[in-house]
């Protein structure tokens, strides 16, 4: 499939409500379990795609489109949400998700993105030059392996649980 910017949308718009549905009122023991030392938990997980919201997506559709000569993204920072407050509770952090994300394609449908500006580029700090189409697929993509990722971490939890069943689970194989 090649780049639709409506198609990446359907997926852009239900991540918050995906997020929220699966999410929701579970247990720390859910939320805050990750898979070892150096990975995350699905808290750690939200709390990433809330800083990208703020940080990245936007920031960079932003230098793209806009009229400065400089089109040099800054670095992101993947591991920011590790330094915010841990005491979030989950309900406010899915709130915040949802309302940064409304906000921001909001913005980004205002932008009226022709198939001209699809190819318009800025520079990443460490792939160079990337075009418009290329930072929307790759968040859209985002979305989406984060969302596999939540599922992959939860599912871990219950490794040994399964018993002899785990030769017909994908997920804890890998």
């Amino acid at each position: 499939m090649h780049f639709s910017f409506n198609q990446s949308l359907e997926i852009l718009e239900r991540t918050p409500s995906v997020l929220v549905s699966y999410l929701s009122g579970l247990s720390d023991e859910w939320l805050k379990q990750n898979e070892g030392e150096n990975t995350w938990s699905p808290y750690d997980i939200l709390g990433h795609l809330i800083v990208g919201e703020k940080t990245d997506w936007m920031v960079r559709a932003r230098i793209i489109l806009g009229s400065a000569e400089d089109k040099r993204f800054k670095a992101f920072d993947r591991f920011a949400q590790l330094r915010n407050d841990q005491n979030r509770t989950i309900s406010d952090m899915l709130k915040e998700f949802s309302e940064l994300r409304s906000d921001n394609l909001e913005e980004l449908k205002a932008f009226d993105i022709s198939e001209e500006q699809l190819k318009l580029t800025g520079i990443h700090p460490e792939f160079g030059e990337v075009t418009m189409s290329q930072l929307l697929s790759t968040w859209t993509v985002h979305d989406l392996n984060h969302i596999s990722h939540i599922s992959r971490v939860m599912a871990r939890q219950y490794k040994e649980a399964v018993g002899p069943w785990i030769n017909y689970l994908g997920i804890l194989k890998k």
